[in-house]
């Protein structure tokens, strides 16, 4: 018998006695693909998708006979709206805009559901890298300012701030140097009034 899914039958056996084991001991599947990723030296990822993968063939003879009696399943995944995407997309980014990290965002948005908060987060860097003009387009929409524009608006700031702050010193500088000048006389005075005494 050939290769399933890339994995030798006993490997395919392996891993899906792996997995269904660690099921039942009530592990994640997440920390099951860390664990078979480590053990194995594939990649987490790889691992994931080949988990999906197999899952998904079970019209498969070699596949049925190798999953029968674990009760593993693929969780359906209902593919996000454009309506819901947008949805997300806007309340990410506004929440970004506020200097919150996308990580928080997601997190907030998903309501600690680590599973939803992933979907987010893949959601968004996705339709991040295939789609900037959604995002800015998006981003007009909530009135946000394109990334360029509050790089720059930061950086306005800051310059900003510099000035202030060099006004300040050089105005600080002037008062010390005007107070160091008449104290410089005073003392002058001074030295000269203790020389007159003395004489």
């Amino acid at each position: 018998m050939g290769k399933i899914n890339g994995y030798t039958e006993e490997e395919a056996k392996a891993f899906v006695q792996y997995v269904y084991t660690g099921r039942k001991a009530g592990r994640t599947l997440t920390s099951l693909f860390e664990g078979y990723a480590k053990k194995s030296g594939r990649a987490k990822g790889s691992v994931r998708n080949y988990y999906y993968a197999l899952l998904r063939s079970t019209d498969n003879k070699d596949v049925k006979k190798i999953l029968k009696g674990t009760d593993l399943k693929a969780e359906s995944v209902c593919a996000f709206t454009d309506e819901e995407t947008d949805k997300i997309l806007k309340a990410i980014l506004t929440e970004k805009s506020k200097g919150v990290s996308v990580r928080k965002a997601v997190l907030d948005l998903a309501g600690g559901d680590d599973k939803l908060m992933l979907r987010y987060q893949n959601k968004y860097r996705n339709v991040l890298t295939k789609q900037p003009e959604r995002v800015k387009k998006l981003m007009e929409e909530c009135g946000l300012p394109a990334e360029g524009d509050a790089q720059r608006r930061i950086e306005n700031e800051i310059n900003g701030l510099y000035d202030r702050l060099a006004g300040s010193l050089k105005q600080e500088n002037a008062r010390l140097s005007a107070a160091l000048k008449r104290l410089t006389e005073e003392n002058a005075l001074l030295k000269l009034q203790v020389k007159n005494l003395q004489n």
